[in-house]
């Protein structure tokens, strides 16, 4: 049975995204910060699913315990066939009141962890010429808002690269890239988003179902929800300036 990775995989987006590779069929590895809430998840979906499930606590900001996940991805006597790089991080703050070992953190999460475990599992992978690698990057990932942006853009386009540079090969790399969804995201981040209306707001099983659907297709980026694609266009398209506009009015609302 084949096996799948996922980050920050006890809640949110993560959860809704090992449940439906439980439901799929996999066996599990999960990954997170909380040891009690990460056994709990684990022993629940093997109730649940009949499937295996390994956890791995680890914190991806610090280096060594980073490590623990990449050694697990590079084992080529038990493979990784699916690699979700979930793990999530935000700050509120405007850059010039931000704390620097936070910005730190945010790049260390968002961006040096994707690419390290990215690079742990990938050879593997297409020696096997097979697997699939969905990162969760952002609709923000195409607007100027704050250095959360700046890092899912890194996100994003290493995926669009690696879709491309791997044609021709049966190695999938997707960007799953949502607006809000409602998740524990915002509230960890003590971010207020009480100004933003209903309608703007994504289902966390739904915008996972469709990510999965898209990266089984070899789709390179995957935007769910109508007001997102959209906006997506409007991001990649429209004029800097009004881009830059937009990226501050997003940031103004989570303050």
């Amino acid at each position: 049975m084949a096996t799948a990775l996922v980050t920050g995989a006890t809640a949110g987006i993560g959860a809704a995204y090992t449940e439906l590779l439980a439901k799929a069929g996999f066996d599990l590895v999960l990954v997170a910060r909380d040891l009690p809430r990460l056994n709990t998840f684990a022993n629940k979906l093997k109730k649940s699913y009949k499937i295996k499930v390994e956890t791995i606590k680890a914190d991806l900001t610090k280096p060594v315990q980073l490590a623990k996940v990449e050694k697990r991805l590079a084992n080529a006597s038990k493979p990784i066939e699916v690699l979700i790089n979930n793990a999530g991080f935000g700050i509120k703050d405007s850059f010039l009141d931000s704390d620097l070992k936070r910005e730190q953190e945010l790049l260390d999460v968002l961006v040096t962890a994707p690419m390290r475990l990215t690079h742990a599992v990938l050879p593997h992978m297409v020696k096997r010429n097979s697997g699939v690698i969905v990162n969760v990057s952002s609709i923000a990932s195409w607007i100027a808002g704050g250095t959360y942006s700046s890092a899912k853009s890194y996100l994003t386009v290493f995926s669009e690269y690696l879709n491309n540079e791997l044609k021709g090969t049966k190695v999938k790399v997707s960007a799953l890239c949502p607006g809000f969804t409602r998740t524990e995201f915002h509230q960890r981040g003590k971010m207020r988003m009480t100004g933003l209306p209903n309608f703007m707001w994504l289902d966390a099983n739904k915008l996972v179902a469709k990510s999965w659907n898209d990266a089984q297709k070899n789709k390179a980026i995957s935007v769910p929800g109508f007001q997102y694609k959209t906006l997506a266009i409007i991001a990649q398209y429209a004029p800097r300036p009004l881009v830059r506009k937009i990226g501050i009015s997003v940031r103004k609302k989570q303050r």
